[in-house]
């Protein structure tokens, strides 16, 4: 989406190369409270965030740390139609590391995300994505190798 790629660029981060993970952390945060048309609420999954860790095969298996929002979206003014569904979008900052023998186990963490969350936008959001960051600094594996393998620290609240 194009907000998030704005964002990080008013931040001095290009969104092809980012290297500061703090401030790709601020610009995720931001984009989090931007209302976004055409959003179907009459979902209760309409739109949500997570953020997620591990080695992946698209990634050639390399250490990555991503940040995720997912809409559902409403592409179909047909609701009498029993098998209409929202469509889901998703807008990612997926960002690699290189490969380091403190992240060897990263894929086989006993947790490899923060789960989606579906605050409202405002103080609910902004507290639930705090609550993340939490998560991910209070978890050694993924808090450790985050803040010392990207050579970034996570901001403060």
């Amino acid at each position: 989406m194009d907000a998030f790629a704005r964002i990080l660029r008013q931040r001095a981060v290009d969104p092809d190369a980012v290297r500061d993970v703090a401030a790709a952390w601020d610009a995720f945060g931001e984009f989090l409270q931007i209302e976004v048309e055409g959003i179907e609420r009459s979902e209760n999954d309409s739109d949500g965030f997570i953020v997620e860790w591990g080695k992946w095969g698209w990634n050639d298996n390399h250490p990555a740390l991503s940040f995720s929002r997912l809409f559902a979206v409403s592409e179909s003014d047909d609701r009498d139609d029993p098998d209409w569904q929202p469509k889901y979008w998703k807008v990612e900052l997926q960002l690699v590391f290189a490969e380091d023998p403190a992240w060897t186990d990263l894929d086989r963490l006993g947790h490899q995300d923060t789960g989606f969350d579906y605050d409202e936008i405002g103080a609910p959001r902004i507290a639930a994505l705090g609550e993340m960051r939490q998560f991910i600094e209070s978890y050694p594996p993924a808090g450790g190798h985050v803040a010392s393998r990207a050579h970034a620290q996570w901001p403060s609240p």
